[in-house]
């Protein structure tokens, strides 16, 4: 654990997700929540311990996905907030989600015993935001703001006089970003931001602490993968054939350990879809634009 500004905290050695919270004089507002339920209790016995006590006043999930999630119910009865899309998808997430959460540790039998459906709780955002929102409490400022990008619910957190902004999985670092659910454009756009905050530290969502050096390097990422696509797409190359030529490009920017190069490989295919489908529907709305325009 780091105190990274005063009273700012970040924990990057959990499973899931880094983590943090921030200590006001009225209570602690954290950002995402372990995964492993041993790990969320340590967590908020960190927060009971250097916050003097106090409670914890709001929980805020930058996405809706389980590593950032799934503790949430340690730490109740602290309302949580997140993007609108967030409590939107959660509210699909029933016990084939948690047998899922279960069965992702299956090759670590002592960390899944951690787990059970009957003690497994989601809890659901109360607090929703479409596009930005403030919290002020005594003295901090936190700024909450909506950028997609990785998903639909992607949001950072911004402390501007600390200087501290938390970008969830908006940063990778030295790991392929998961892209299954992405928008590319949104993206690179959400990472353009963060640039012209210029924040003085940067908690990506995995790996250590950063700076615009390594966001610079995902916008360099994600405008060659959308250059290479759009490069298929026009020639009329289909989707698998695209995502099946690339892989070997986009592979190599970042580490790839041995034990992981399968799925990886899968999930940069998994990506190239994505953003090839961004194209694809792209075209159809200038088509159907161009149609409606003809009619008119």
């Amino acid at each position: 654990m780091q105190e990274i500004a005063p009273g700012v905290y970040v924990e990057l050695e959990y499973r899931g997700a880094n983590v943090g919270f921030v200590v006001t004089d009225e209570g602690v507002i954290a950002v995402d929540t372990p995964i492993l339920p041993e790990q969320a209790k340590h967590w908020r016995r960190q927060m009971v311990r250097l916050s003097g006590s106090k409670p914890v006043l709001y929980m805020i999930n930058t996405d809706h996905h389980r590593g950032h999630i799934m503790g949430n119910q340690y730490f109740l009865p602290a309302p949580i907030i997140a993007h609108e899309r967030a409590w939107r998808d959660m509210r699909g997430y029933g016990d084939n989600f948690k047998q899922r959460v279960i069965d992702s540790f299956k090759r670590e039998p002592e960390l899944q015993a951690q787990f059970s459906l009957s003690t497994m709780r989601i809890v659901r955002p109360q607090i929703t935001f479409s596009k930005r929102l403030t919290l002020r409490k005594a003295g901090r400022e936190m700024h909450l703001i909506h950028i997609g990008g990785h998903t639909m619910a992607t949001s950072i957190i911004w402390l501007p006089v600390e200087g501290v902004l938390f970008v969830g999985d908006t940063v990778w670092i030295e790991e392929h970003p998961y892209m299954a659910q992405s928008s590319s454009r949104d993206w690179v756009a959400g990472l353009e931001l963060i640039r012209q905050i210029d924040p003085a530290v940067i908690i990506p969502g995995h790996g250590p602490l950063c700076g615009l050096k390594e966001v610079d390097y995902m916008i360099s990422f994600l405008r060659h993968m959308r250059e290479r696509v759009w490069e298929f797409y026009q020639k009329g190359i289909g989707k698998h054939e695209t995502g099946t030529a690339l892989v070997e490009d986009l592979r190599s920017w970042f580490n790839v350990p041995q034990n992981r190069r399968s799925k990886i490989h899968s999930q940069i295919k998994s990506g190239v879809g994505r953003t090839y489908e961004e194209f694809r529907r792209a075209d159809n709305a200038r088509a159907e634009h161009a149609k409606r325009e003809k009619k008119a």
